[in-house]
């Protein structure tokens, strides 16, 4: 694990640090699932006020960062589940660390954050094998549940884990 390492609660300014890494983390995650040209297409602006309203909305969703120095490497969310048939109150929203960071305990550091070691539930995309193995590792199974989500336009089939 990389020491220089931190993870703090976000802040309105942080919101154009979290959608670079978020741009980022779907090209280097998703380039196998998702169409070159869209993921090539994705822009930071329309990213940024989407996280601005998120992170205003805090009531709502618990968002975190993870720094490497003063660069932001990763972020988490989470907040009270959003599905009818939520196996759990609390889900994981989303998480992502730039590739260049892999390894380096930035994800563990946000897991630990966003949802603690409780109970909680999140989707991933079916074809995700480093994201499965991750939360495997944490006490996450899949319950069963599938559905098709839209990413930029791309169905992807994706399966809910449960802790």
């Amino acid at each position: 694990m990389t020491t220089d390492l931190t993870v703090r609660a976000a802040a309105v300014d942080d919101a154009p640090g979290i959608a670079r890494v978020h741009i980022q983390a779907w090209r280097e995650c998703y380039a196998h699932l998702l169409p070159a040209e869209d993921l090539a297409g994705l822009q930071q602006r329309p990213r940024e006020d989407k996280w601005r309203a998120i992170i205003t909305a805090a009531a709502a969703s618990n968002v975190w960062v993870a720094c490497a120095g003063t660069d932001i490497v990763g972020w988490a969310s989470a907040g009270a589940g959003r599905d009818d048939d939520a196996p759990r109150p609390w889900e994981l929203e989303g998480i992502y660390v730039l590739a260049s960071h892999y390894g380096s305990g930035a994800g563990q550091l946000l897991l630990d954050s966003a949802v603690a070691d409780g109970g909680a539930y999140l989707w991933v995309a079916e074809q995700n094998p480093r994201a499965f193995a991750f939360y495997r590792r944490n006490g996450f199974i899949p319950d069963g549940a599938t559905a098709a989500h839209e990413l930029i336009g791309t169905p992807v089939r994706i399966l809910r884990m449960v802790r």
